[in-house]
């Protein structure tokens, strides 16, 4: 629903730091997607009728540019594996 995919917007507008506000939401061909159900990473999810597809920045881009960067070392995420810390999200909120 559309009221779902703005509220989604409001709540992760505050948190800049991760993730933060969608890129896009609505027709994924307007961002270059041409196949919704065919990702080039991770698994296909389903989107109902009443649903609009939301869509955020990525972790998985950066990891793609440091395996042709090739550094000594990195710690990164796995697609759907986010890291985890102790700050509370009162610490990452900014509004």
């Amino acid at each position: 629903m559309a009221a779902d995919a703005i509220r989604a917007v409001q709540i992760s507008t505050r948190f800049p730091s991760v993730h933060g506000a969608p890129i896009h939401f609505g027709d994924p061909s307007l961002i270059g997607i041409s196949d919704i159900n065919q990702p080039e990473f991770g698994d296909a999810v389903t989107i109902k009728l009443d649903e609009i597809p939301v869509f955020w920045a990525c972790g998985v881009t950066p990891q793609v540019a440091l395996e042709q960067a090739k550094p000594p070392v990195c710690i990164t995420h796995s697609p759907g594996c986010m890291l985890v810390t102790d700050h509370r999200n009162s610490q990452l909120a900014v509004l």
